[in-house]
């Protein structure tokens, strides 16, 4: 893997920029396609395998019971021995044959991943979560962005295993970096993991079979905060842990010399019962807090395990695992002890678990220990779980890295406000068909005011802008030949809905969006302000008006933006405001009777305006 790092960063140097996205893609598939073979044959020769195990299980059975059936008359030592050395062998296969499984689930699912990933090069990202509970109309930009939802963003970037790391991911496109030195100590980190491809997809195919929900370890965290010093079982309790097994080995000695009779171990079977039962009421409620977390807490130590044993140099990467691990002991440890003591009160209704619990009171042992683990760790359990999210949450974006590598880490700006870029395009667009255009705004107040015809490009316009503006301040690679932005807070109106249920009109919705930007600016919010059709929601003349004023209400408070409009009347702002509006535009072309399109941007004011041309099309006569 870090040779085909090193040969695209030789292809970066070497070969212009249109030529970098099929190269370096052409690497990217490779690699997915050999990952592919080579986890498909490991699966077959696994699966072969484990058929020739299980087929020499089947004749060491059938063979034990032909030769007990011979001896069948002779003394019990003889059919032990004979049983035993059947016996053994058979337990060994039975063990070698679940570490097979598991070895060809890891090959299936390494496979699927590579397989997926492959798919999502062709953006088909439908193997990945999107997280659609996360689309919000009043969010400032993720709804006008398609931050969230079937074929997002979110969901081409989303590689996140843990529903506490998927969670994290969220938060980062909500509520993106606003200093430069934490965008910078997270690029570093991203770019680092690009690299461990090794670590992201072992990381991956581990987690991905529990992540959980949400509100898996909410009641545990609640346990640990209200960890007490104490025991919640006194003296007489912890005296009758070894009271107990105590009586039992003295009536079993007792019954085994005569001393006692058989009767005896009845009667203690029924005090047993008794005493193991008494704080049952207890013991139940907590294992209800806590049930089915075995398997997931699990899952959590072996990929904090991961993190633990590998090796970073990215600060940010360094200082979560250094969370990890302490003198006294790791954190996957700690986490697998507690997961051995919940799979041990998960048992309690077995066979098994009743007569040790009978024995030895089992489940009270299980709850002491719990007890004394979460006051061990009840100061490092919120750190442990922060630090895991951050690092998967890294990791999905170390991965998008990966699979974009002809994208740049933009560069980082220091006064407000700066979005300068060339070549940029919206990473949700194929790349063969993708056209590029610039951005400059290198001041404030200064706004790019962009008016085209319909199905010109003016929305993707915007949103590409958007798309790429969220993914600089969240420390990730852009698509574009290159950038520099400023990491204001990002604010958009490009989709405004009205609301049946809030019994609120588009118009209104509109105006609410609009006093929300103006709210901010007035408390001295620094936004980078993104504006598709300024009041479309009421007539021409309220819209024009409206729209100048807002315009210059935009400008007198410092603010920076691009606005995009049918209204050629905005046009007229550039010359009042010659220093701080820059006019653009996207053009459809009229030849022949044919309507065509460049999608790309050009100064000045748009010329051709198509709805009458394509209303012709559609069969409405239009008067003269």
């Amino acid at each position: 893997m870090p040779e085909l790092n090193k040969s695209i960063q030789k292809l970066r140097i070497v070969l212009p920029f249109f030529y970098l996205c099929p190269v370096m893609m052409e690497e990217v598939i490779r690699f997915y396609d050999e990952q592919i073979t080579k986890y498909t044959a490991i699966h077959q020769r696994l699966k072969r395998r484990m058929y020739h195990v299980g087929t020499l299980r089947l004749f060491l059975f059938v063979t034990a019971l032909i030769i007990l059936w011979f001896f069948r008359e002779a003394g019990w030592m003889t059919l032990t021995a004979w049983t035993t050395a059947f016996a053994l062998p058979f337990v060994a296969l039975l063990a070698y044959h679940t570490k097979l499984s598991e070895k060809k689930a890891y090959a299936e699912g390494m496979t699927r991943l590579n397989t997926d990933e492959k798919k999502a090069l062709n953006y088909d990202f439908s193997a990945f979560e999107g997280a659609p509970e996360q689309i919000d109309t009043q969010h400032p930009f993720t709804l006008d962005l398609d931050v969230f939802g079937t074929q997002s963003l979110f969901q081409s970037i989303n590689r996140t295993v843990t529903s506490i790391g998927q969670s994290c991911l969220t938060e980062w496109f909500m509520y993106p970096l606003e200093e430069k030195g934490e965008i910078l100590i997270r690029q570093q980190a991203v770019r680092e993991l690009t690299g461990k491809v090794a670590f992201r997809q072992d990381f991956y195919v581990t987690g991905i079979t529990c992540k959980g929900h949400h509100d898996d370890l909410t009641q545990l965290k609640t346990l640990t905060g209200q960890a007490t010093e104490a025991s919640s079982f006194g003296a007489v309790w912890r005296a009758m842990l070894w009271l107990m097994p105590s009586a039992w080995l003295a009536i079993i000695v007792g019954i085994g010399f005569g001393w006692l009779p058989v009767w005896t171990a009845g009667a203690m079977v029924a005090l047993g019962f008794l005493i193991a039962n008494l704080p049952g009421r207890k013991i139940h409620q907590l294992c209800r807090s806590i049930d089915k977390m075995e398997q997931l807490l699990r899952a959590y130590s072996q990929l904090i395990g991961k993190i633990e044993r590998e090796t970073f140099d990215a600060p940010l990467l360094t200082s979560l695992q250094q969370h990890f691990v302490s003198e006294k002991t790791s954190a996957s440890r700690a986490i697998r002890r507690m997961s051995r003591i919940i799979g041990a009160l998960d048992q309690r209704y077995s066979t098994i678990g009743i007569i040790l619990n009978l024995l030895y009171l089992r489940d009270m042992r299980q709850v002491m220990l719990m007890e004394q683990w979460l006051r061990t760790h009840s100061t490092h359990f919120g750190l442990w779980f922060e630090a895991l999210a951050q690092t998967d949450a890294l990791c999905s974006l170390g991965g998008f890295a990966f699979n974009h590598p002809d994208y740049p880490y933009p560069a980082i700006a220091e006064t407000y406000f700066v979005m300068e870029g060339e070549a940029l395009g919206h990473p949700l667009l194929h790349r063969e068909k993708c056209i590029r255009n610039d951005v400059c705004i290198s001041k404030h107040p200064y706004f790019m005011v962009v008016t085209g015809a319909n199905m010109a490009g003016k929305s993707t316009y915007l949103r590409t802008i958007g798309v790429n503006f969220l993914l600089a301040c969240i420390g990730m690679p852009v698509c574009a030949r290159s950038l520099t932005v400023y990491p204001a807070r990002l604010v958009t109106s490009l989709r405004t809905a009205d609301s049946l249920v809030a019994n609120e009109s588009y118009f209104f919705a509109e105006l609410k969006r609009l006093k929300m930007i103006i709210d901010r600016l007035n408390a001295g919010e620094k936004l980078f302000i993104i504006l598709d059709e300024i009041l479309k929601g009421t007539n021409s003349k309220d819209k024009q008006k409206g729209s100048l004023a807002l315009m210059k209400q935009l400008i007198a408070k410092e603010a920076c933006g691009i606005i995009a409009t049918h209204d050629l009347l905005l046009g007229t702002l550039e010359d009042e405001f010659p220093h701080d509006i820059k006019n653009y535009r996207f053009e459809a072309d009229i030849t022949d009777d044919t309507l065509t399109f460049s999608y790309r941007m050009r100064e000045g004011v748009a010329r051709n305006m198509n709805a009458s041309f394509l209303m012709k099309k559609m069969g409405i006569t239009l008067s003269e």
